[in-house]
């Protein structure tokens, strides 16, 4: 099997979309953390930092394969706190901002019809739509928005500055207010 193929990693970067990783998200089982209920094992040192490293004890995980398994058992619990889960243990990850970033985006059709698809750091692909809905947080400090994407079950992704700009650049007027369309909603910016 030609490399591309067998990575979709590989075929997006080497053409100009994001539609192998898509393909491969949509035929991806993750595991099923959310239906798992062990025992609270504690803090054993792990973090995410705001621009998207993940840490053990303080140290920065170098291996990316590594992050990405730690990413596929990584919950949110309605308490708004970070897991991560097995189905023998829960121990604690401490999130400074969004557990994941947003790195790519790709823009399809335009206006009210148009897609927003979104990669992030550790190679999730969603379409932003009802079920990945965008929000806009305005940050205290500056004043400026911060938008995020909804990944799976309550686990988010901060949009990187770059693709900030990039999606800036798709907002509408409506109805007296600011908005980005995907996925057949229109988006309030805020």
């Amino acid at each position: 099997m030609p490399e591309d193929q067998a990575n979709p990693l590989a075929a997006s970067s080497a053409g100009s979309s994001l539609d192998a990783l898509l393909a491969a998200a949509k035929g991806d089982r993750l595991p099923p953390v959310e239906l798992w209920n062990p025992p609270h094992c504690g803090d054993i040192g792990m973090a995410i930092r705001a621009d998207g490293v993940w840490l053990y004890q303080n140290s920065p995980i170098g291996r990316q394969p590594m992050v990405r398994m730690f990413s596929r058992i990584l919950r949110r619990d309605a308490d708004g706190r970070h897991y991560l889960v097995t189905p023998v243990e829960k121990v604690d990850v401490a999130v400074a901002d969004a557990p994941f970033l947003a790195v790519e985006m790709e823009v399809r059709g335009a206006g009210q019809t148009q897609t927003l698809i979104f990669r992030t750091n550790v190679d999730d692909v969603v379409e932003c739509g009802p079920d990945h809905p965008l929000r806009f947080v305005v940050e205290p400090a500056s004043g400026g928005l911060k938008p995020y994407i909804l990944v799976r079950g309550r686990l988010e992704a901060l949009v990187t500055r770059a693709v900030y700009y990039d999606l800036m650049e798709l907002v509408t007027e409506r109805e007296g207010s600011a908005g980005i369309w995907s996925g057949g909603v229109c988006w309030d910016v805020g």
